[in-house]
């Protein structure tokens, strides 16, 4: 286990030790500014088949936040395939952010994460869960304010209990005593004046070295202290697994996240929320979605930055149906949500798309640069029977559609249309 460090140049000196000290899960809120011209990452089976393995990357640091305008000329240039979990969810959240500060107005926007390949082994809820995580914390940490200030200063208390810490036990140690590292505590038979003092002393220390070790475990955060800036707010399909959230996302995510349920009657004091999520809403729950948007948008104006839809499924034949009412549903809430962030791998390859880059098909080579190869980019996200015929074109297996078969490419057109409902 590394040692603490302290540095004699104060707290800007203590803070900049911090990473050495920092636990990885730091990385969680740390959204780095992409860089397209990244090499692009390996795949294996590590993420539930598969995964998106890290890739080092120069130029990049952990802490980078990209609030500057996207340069709208990467809007016809292939998105890159990301090198981690971790990546996807950072560039993700800064995708949205950046929808964001470039519309200057309140933004509806969906992130699709899928590396399950058909597995239905788990929900699409629980095999995206701690991509989840990061990217919201990684979308709190860019875009509610408050967030970065509040981490900063967990940084810096961990650091300052750590130093203070380590002398506290050297100065135990001078004086006999063991260390909560230890069994033996301190001498309480003494009953000389000298010896009570000394005792009285010996159980401030350990009293001390007690908050010390709560505080270092809890990451430097006080989880007593009460968050009043603004807040994000995580419907979940249904209560049972917004209050599983409550329980096991605490420390996970930053304070400012809330955790509600689509179902049921709406009571939580949603007059702060920023950011409101929708996390796998599905058909069943689609008018409940409508209901809760609709009214956070009217109740919260402008200051209501952004909507954000992750992995929605919102249109279902035994729900919704294909016809007229599943038509009027996309209509209503689904055109309009800016695709910020997609990844779905396949049997022999990946599709993304980063906002406001292109979709991209890429294919397992392990010639190439990175094991994947680029294959087709599109301006619009292609349906399942589009990104197979891309794929049997690549290998050679059918001929790519000619032009001036009018009737034949409508009527593709058409299936093409169906399937994405």
């Amino acid at each position: 286990m590394r040692r603490p460090i302290v540095t004699p140049g104060g707290p800007a000196a203590l803070f900049a030790a911090a990473v050495a000290l920092l636990p990885s899960p730091i990385a969680a809120f740390a959204p780095a500014a992409l860089n397209i011209d990244a090499p692009r990452g390996t795949v294996d089976a590590a993420l539930g088949s598969p995964r998106i393995l890290p890739r080092p990357r120069a130029g990049t640091t952990g802490l980078r936040l990209s609030s500057a305008p996207v340069d709208m000329n990467r809007m016809n240039q292939p998105t890159e395939l990301p090198d981690s979990l971790s990546d996807a969810a950072s560039i993700a959240a800064n995708a949205c952010h950046q929808l964001r500060q470039t519309s200057g107005t309140t933004v509806r926007c969906r992130v699709d994460f899928d590396t399950s390949i058909g597995d239905e082994t788990y929900t699409t809820l629980k095999s995206s869960t701690d991509f989840m995580q990061q990217f919201v914390s990684s979308l709190c940490l860019a875009s509610i304010e408050g967030v970065m200030e509040w981490k900063q200063q967990g940084v810096m208390r961990l650091v300052e209990a750590k130093a203070e810490l380590r002398d506290l036990r050297e100065k135990m140690a001078e004086m006999g005593m063991a260390t909560g590292d230890e069994e033996e505590g301190f001498d309480e038979g003494d009953e000389t004046e000298s010896g009570a003092s000394e005792n009285a002393e010996a159980m401030q220390l350990a009293q001390r070295e007690g908050e010390l070790l709560q505080l270092i475990a809890n990451d430097g955060v006080d989880p007593s202290a009460e968050w009043t800036g603004p807040k994000v707010r995580i419907y979940f399909p249904d209560e049972g697994s917004a209050a599983l959230a409550r329980r096991d996302w605490a420390g996970q995510v930053p304070p400012c996240v809330e955790f509600s349920s689509c179902g049921g009657v709406q009571v939580a004091d949603s007059s702060k929320d920023a950011i409101i999520m929708f996390y796998c809403p599905r058909a069943s729950e689609a008018e409940s979605v409508e209901e809760i948007l609709y009214k956070a948008e009217e109740m919260r104006g402008e200051e209501l930055l952004m909507t954000v839809m992750v992995n929605p499924l919102l249109v279902d034949m035994g729900v919704t149906g294909f016809g007229m009412a599943g038509r009027r549903l996309r209509e209503r809430l689904i055109d309009g949500l800016v695709p910020a962030y997609y990844l779905r791998t396949l049997p022999w390859g990946a599709l993304t798309r980063v906002w406001p880059q292109l979709f991209t098909v890429w294919e397992e080579d392990e010639g190439a640069e990175g094991g994947y190869r680029m294959i087709k980019a599109m301006d619009r996200l292609p349906s399942n029977p589009e990104v197979e015929d891309i794929y049997d074109i690549e290998q050679g297996d059918m001929k790519a559609p000619q032009e001036g078969l009018g009737l034949l490419n409508a009527l593709g057109d058409f299936v093409n249309g169906m399937t994405r409902l």
